[in-house]
């Protein structure tokens, strides 16, 4: 894990931006989240990353990897299993929802969303995880974390993206792994 927040430092200087007090990393080969507090790891959470091939590619549904930051928390206040559609709370959770929405892969109990901070890699036209909206967030299916098993996003169970939400703010950067 510390490899990873190596790398965050190289990326981060390389750009000519100041560290984050608290920072993120992803790990796509372990499927689990890091975060570190002024250099130290304070929390580790178990993820699922895309179950397609890593791709910055707008239409790939893969995981982006690189430089990114936190640039809009959605969801505060809102019930654990509240089901988001286009970052906007359906008024439902996951259990008053159909078995058929169920049965898939819902966005739930909070939204991180992620802008790409390295232009030509995930920032720019048809590679932008902004525009990709590309989040970290709750899953329906906390069953799958630790196996790739999303669309693109970075998954948690509900209790750990709300843990999440809670320690971090905006301009947090996370640093995702390129396998």
């Amino acid at each position: 894990m510390e490899g990873l927040y190596i790398k965050y430092q190289h990326v981060v200087n390389s750009v000519s931006i100041c560290e984050t007090e608290n920072v993120l990393c992803a790990s796509i080969t372990k499927q689990r989240l890091y975060l570190f507090r002024n250099g130290k790891n304070v929390k580790t959470y178990k993820m699922s990353s895309s179950r397609l091939p890593q791709s910055c590619k707008e239409d790939s549904l893969g995981t982006p990897w690189g430089l990114h930051e936190v640039c809009e928390r959605l969801g505060t206040d809102a019930p654990m299993g509240t089901v988001f559609e286009g970052r906007k709370s359906i008024g439902l959770i996951v259990s008053e929802c159909s078995k058929e929405k169920q049965e898939k892969n819902l966005i739930t109990t909070r939204i991180l969303r992620l802008r790409g901070l390295q232009e030509g890699i995930n920032r720019g036209q048809g590679i932008d995880s902004f525009d990709r909206y590309i989040y970290i967030h709750g899953t329906n299916h906390e069953d799958r974390l630790g196996n790739p098993s999303s669309s693109g996003c970075l998954q948690l169970s509900n209790l750990d993206v709300i843990d999440l939400y809670e320690s971090i703010s905006d301009g947090t950067h996370l640093w995702i792994e390129q396998t």
